[in-house]
Order: structure tokens, then C-alpha cells, then sequence
């Protein structure tokens, strides 16, 4: 049964480096909704991809000692082999360096210029490397960029730039009568308030600071900024064509479903990306999903904090099933996730061992002991078997209607709700029981067929989500009965048949032993620099009491960090005594980004003299430690506040 097309995104990956494993929820959360929709009989498109161009990639690159062109082939070959570790069902996977998207990209910022929505400027204002986005001075949160919170430098270049506000108002009104566009609706809030009343500004859509992207065909000195080119992609690789001979797919697929994307860059997909199709004629996507983030403990992913964890590590460690579940399981719809070794260790023995795993064991394992493996026929039903036909009769609608609003946990919990109910089933008819009562054979053959029925009908709605775990349990099931059409009647199973044999699908784990797997690989996968040999040691002549009684040694918390101008060794410190804010230059600029030790709280030498370095003066000393002839550690102090005194 066809019910139409579904097109459905993700953002493309930004090829600067891995993706962790919060960036790959995302890919799971859009395979998840692609299988089912499949399965539910629409026509499914799913697309993803790499963004290959810009400044960051290019001084990546630069850094590896590689050309763009090589640093993004390399890099999008690990995004792609990150989605294949957690089988993920994409259609296309594409890459902005393609020919064909780049030569649309061109014509697309030609035809915008033409029609003057596009026009020739030039830009002073704060820009941001990661995000690679201008901001004025009022954006700024903090003196820093407001999306990533990084260090933002003044830039002046001659750029292009777009009349966002020839379709503010346009773009408000669609909003206002789409209510479903923006999801959920404190994204569409956000944007609306944050960004569309305040007045949009129009947008810089071209750079001449680097090269590393389309050349504007008309001006190549300019080449087209990130979000104009990575943007497009949800419709060029479709074979959309400016000129108007638009491929097949763009006429079957466009307008998309939904573009799931992270809620951080949101604005440029409900903002500069309706706005970009209102000029260019084209109709906007149904609903872009702005979902939340998965944090490590109570923080976002970063390697500066060093708690990042990569999904093909997780797999390997706890298999791709148990992730996936986690993954989709434990996020919540509109708030952020959390993800810790032991939580998911805690929700693969509760739920995946426990309540899915040993009822699948079990059930397969009675059929053979007390059946010889034959399915018997249910002829001897009694009231309590209603209750768990009906849990599993109507799942596959409540599932349907939790996917049709993206609350992909939600639906799982349907699914685990037959699960549920049949471990209960099991202990209130005492199959056990049954099976020492040769009266009692109908009844059991019963109880039994309602247990692997039931099974079957978890097995079907789980397969989107556990699509290896899905096809575990129709092994052991013997069944071909796996359609989404087979759950319209419970009893498609046919008395008769055997069953396969019984299988673990999930063991249970021992926590300590696990933990210590986790460390080891950790520890193997990432092992601790080699420990350089100290310089000798030249003591210092002795000091008594009263000398070191001098010293002043305070905590004090870096609000501020930069390189010092023409200097190759120097950072400037903004400190925050406690009592008094106070600016420290020191010679560390060799081994730490300025970065990494904003937030921290560092100790110094409060009461040396001040002296000037590069002109600027510094008012005492950051204390580190000479750990090598060429590592130098600064010496954190994050558990004391800023003020509190060493002695």
C-alpha cells in the first residue's frame, strides 16, 4: 500500500573533523523515522551528506598538511563510515564538493542577483571561525559569538549580501499560518521573538578572506558563504535547476516532509532558508524539527573539556542495537539528553535484557520444551488473554500517531508496553504450571500462541527502531508475518509451524566489569603521552619562612583570553580576583588555545611587581609546571573560588 512520498533530511555534517556521538543522534533519530514510514507504506526519501565547504575546513586542512579538497575527501569517507557503523537506512548521501550541486549554487546566486536580492557591499563587523558567521556588536553575548560561545574577531572584507528584510514580513505571516512549520514550539517562539520581530538584517552570502568554496562565476575573487551553498543541498541533489528543467525527483520529493536538524542552527533553516525558496519561487519544506542535544553528564560535548565519545566506539563496546535504543529511547522531545557509561549500562540490563530480552528467551524456549517447538493452535482462550490482545491491536496506531509528531521515545514506549504487558501475561497464567498438567495442553498451547503473537506484534513496530534486534526475533519466531498490514488481526501466526531456536538477544551486563572494559578501551584507543624526561634539577639557594610569608598566592578565574599582537609566546588574561578584575600576560601561548582555560580558575602570583611585555602591562604571574622539556601545564585550582588565598 503506497500513502505517498516522505522526504526527510538531516543537517549535513560539517567535515572539520568526527562526528561524536551527539552529532550521530541525529542520523539515528531520521533512520528511525525514514524505516518507519517505509514500513508504513510511504515512499520514502531519506538524504544526508557532508558541507565541505568554508574558512575552518580550509585552515584544517592547511594545519594536516593537505589540500581542502583531500581533507574533506578523507573526512567525509569517516562521516559516511560513522552512519554505516550505526546502519542507518539513507537514500543519498551527499557532498557539497559535487559538481553538479556546486554549478547550481552558481546559477542560484546569479539568478538572485539579477533580480536584486543579492547586491555588493562590504562588512565590519565581529566574525566567528566555527560558525563561520558575522555579528554586530550588540549580538555579541559576552564579548562571544552567541551560538558557540568562541572568540570573535573584527573582519572587514567587500562581501555580497542578501535583502533579508525584502521577506521578513512574508516570511512572519507563513509562520504565523503554519503553525506545524517550526517544531517544537518553543524553537518556533525562539525565532520568532529573538530574531523576526527584532528586524532581520540583511546577509553577508559572500567571502573574499579565503578560497576554499564556489567561486561567485561573475566575480571570482568572492566566494559564495557557507549557508547559501550548504543549504541548497536539500534541493539540488534533488535536481532542482534554476532554468526551470527540474529532475524527476525534485518534482516527486520537494516540498520535504521535515529537515531534522540540531536546535543550533535553527535560525538558518526557518529563517535564510524559507527565505532564500520565497526568492527563488520555490514552495518552503513542510516542518523543520529543531531537536535537542545529547549531553555527557551535565555538559556539551567538546574535545577542549575532553569528554567526547564517538559512536563507533560505543558500538563496539555495547553493540549497534543498544546504542541505537539509548540513543532514541533516553532523548527527550524538546529537552536535552544525557549520556553516561552507566546509564546506558543501567537501560540495556532493565530494558533491553530484562524486559525484551528474557521474554523473547523464555517464550521460544517453553514452545520447545513443552511443544517440541510446534506453534499449538489458541483454542482455549480465557478473559485474561483480552487484555493483552487488545495492548497489542492497538500499539501500531499509537505508535503511528507518536511518529506523525516526531516523538520517536514515545512511540517506542508503545512497543515496550506489549513487552510489558506479556513478561505480566507470563506470570499470571503460570505456563510452568500448565506444562505439568496434561489437561491443561490447550490451555498452555494457548498462553503460549498469545505470548509469541504478542512478540511478533512488538517485533514488527520495533524493527525502525532495532532493526537488527527486529530480524533476531523473527528468526526465533520463524515467522514471514512481519508487515505493518499483518498487525491488523492478532493471529498471524499459523498453529503448526515451528519456532527457531532460542537465542540471547541482549545479556546482562555487570556493571564494575563493564567499566573497567570501557576504561581499558578508553585508555587503549587514547593512551597517555609519553612522559618526557625532566631537565636536570639546579636547586634554588634555601628560603626561610619569613621569604615564602611574601608570596601572595590567589585564585582567580579566567574571564577572558587572547594572543598578544605580534607575539608568538604571549596570551592576555582577563582575571577575576574575587575582589578585584586584574590582566596577566604569560609566556604559554606554545601549549594552550586561549580557549582552553576560559571558565577555569588558575592560581597566581598576585602581589609581584607589574611589568610591561609588548607593551602591555601584566600584574602578576600564572603559575605552571615544566612537565618536559617542551610541556608546559598550568596549575588549575576549579575546586577553590576566585579570592581564596594559598597557603
Amino acid at each position: 500500500m503506497n500513502k505517498g512520498k516522505y522526504y526527510i533530511t538531516t543537517a549535513i555534517a560539517y567535515t572539520s573533523a568526527k562526528p561524536h556521538v551527539g552529532n550521530t543522534y541525529e542520523i539515528v533519530l531520521a533512520d528511525a523515522i525514514a524505516r518507519f514510514k517505509r514500513k508504513d507504506g510511504y515512499d520514502v526519501l531519506f538524504q544526508t551528506g557532508t558541507d565541505e565547504h568554508g574558512q575552518k575546513i580550509q585552515e584544517k586542512a592547511q594545519a594536516a598538511g593537505m589540500t581542502p579538497q583531500a581533507y574533506v575527501d578523507e573526512m567525509a569517507a569517516e562521516v559516511r563510515r560513522n552512519w554505516d557503523v550505526l546502519n542507518t537506512s539513507y537514500d543519498q548521501f551527499i557532498r557539497t564538493t559535487d559538481p553538479q550541486h556546486e554549478k547550481q549554487v552558481q546559477k542560484i546566486f546569479k539568478k538572485l542577483y539579477d533580480q536584486g536580492d543579492i547586491y555588493k557591499g562590504s562588512y565590519e563587523g565581529w566574525y566567528c571561525t566555527p560558525c563561520e558567521s558575522f555579528y554586530t556588536e550588540s549580538q555579541l553575548v559576552d564579548g562571544k559569538c552567541p551560538d558557540c560561545g568562541a572568540e570573535v574577531k573584527k573582519a572587514k572584507e567587500e562581501a555580497y549580501f542578501f535583502r533579508m528584510s525584502k521577506y521578513a514580513d512574508r516570511l512572519m505571516q507563513y509562520i504565523e499560518e503554519h503553525p506545524e512549520f517550526i517544531q517544537p514550539e518553543s524553537r518556533k517562539n525562539e525565532m520568532v521573538n529573538n530574531f523576526l520581530k527584532p528586524g532581520l538584517q540583511d546577509l553577508c552570502v559572500s567571502r573574499t578572506s579565503f578560497d576554499w568554496g564556489i567561486p561567485v562565476d561573475f566575480d571570482p575573487k568572492h566566494v559564495v558563504y557557507v549557508w547559501l551553498d550548504a543549504l541548497t543541498n536539500y534541493i539540488t541533489f534533488l535536481g532542482y535547476d534554476v532554468d526551470g528543467s527540474c529532475g524527476e525527483q525534485f518534482q516527486k520529493y520537494w516540498p520535504a516532509d521535515v529537515h531534522l536538524i540540531g536546535k543550533d542552527i535553527l535560525r538558518f533553516h526557518t529563517i535564510y532558508w524559507p527565505i532564500f525558496l520565497m526568492a527563488l519561487g520555490v514552495e518552503l519544506p513542510k516542518q523543520v524539527f529543531g531537536h535537542p542535544w545529547l549531553l555527557v553528564g551535565e555538559g556539551k560535548m567538546s574535545k577542549s573539556k575532553g569528554n567526547v565519545i564517538y559512536a563507533d566506539d560505543l558500538v563496539h563496546l555495547f553493540g549497534v542495537d543498544a546504542v541505537r535504543y539509548y540513543l532514541l529511547h533516553e532523548m527527550p522531545f524538546a529537552n536535552d539528553g544525557t549520556l553516561t557509561y552507566e546509564l546506558l549500562i543501567e537501560r540495556i540490563n532493565s530494558d533491553l535484557a530484562n524486559i525484551l530480552g528474557n521474554l523473547v528467551n523464555r517464550t521460544v524456549t517453553m514452545v520447545h520444551r513443552y511443544s517440541g517447538g510446534v506453534i499449538g493452535a489458541p483454542t482455549a482462550a480465557e478473559p485474561v488473554d483480552e487484555e493483552l490482545r487488545q495492548i497489542c491491536l492497538e500499539a501500531p496506531a499509537k505508535a503511528r500517531a507518536c511518529m506523525d509528531e516526531l516523538k520517536v521515545a514515545d512511540a517506542m514506549d508503545q512497543v515496550f508496553a506489549i513487552f510489558r504487558r506479556a513478561n505480566k501475561y507470563i506470570d499470571e497464567t503460570m505456563p510452568w504450571v500448565l506444562g505439568k498438567d496434561e489437561s491443561k495442553k490447550e490451555r498452555l498451547d494457548t498462553v503460549l500462541y498469545n505470548l509469541l503473537e504478542s512478540i511478533r506484534f512488538g517485533a514488527v513496530l520495533l524493527e525502525s527502531f532495532l532493526p537488527e534486534t527486529a530480524q533476531k526475533i523473527y528468526a526465533q519466531l520463524n515467522t514471514s508475518q512481519t508487515s505493518m498490514e499483518s498487525l491488523e488481526q492478532f493471529g498471524a501466526l499459523q498453529p503448526g509451524d515451528t519456532v527457531g531456536q532460542a537465542e540471547i538477544l541482549f545479556a546482562r551486563l555487570d556493571l564494575a566489569k563493564k567499566m573497567e572494559e570501557v576504561n581499558a578501551y578508553n585508555a587503549a584507543k587514547n593512551p597517555a603521552p609519553a612522559k618526557e624526561e625532566l631537565p636536570p634539577h639546579e636547586p634554588k639557594a634555601q628560603i626561610v619562612y619569613d621569604d615564602f610569608d611574601k608570596v601572595e598566592l590567589t585564585v582567580a578565574k579566567v574571564l577572558h583570553c587572547e594572543p598578544v599582537p605580534k607575539s608568538k609566546k604571549l596570551l592576555r588574561f582577563e582575571l577575576d580576583l574575587g575582589y578585584e578584575k586584574r590582566q596577566i600576560l604569560s609566556g604559554i601561548a606554545q601549549w594552550y588555545k586561549p580557549e582552553d582555560l576560559i571558565g577555569h580558575n588558575v592560581v597566581i602570583v598576585s602581589n609581584l611587581a607589574p611589568r610591561k611585555m609588548m607593551g602591555l602591562e601584566s600584574n602578576g604571574m600564572i603559575l605552571s609546571a615544566t612537565c618536559g622539556e617542551n610541556d608546559v601545564r598550568v596549575m588549575l585550582a576549579d575546586q577553590a573560588v576566585p579570592g581564596a588565598h594559598l597557603s
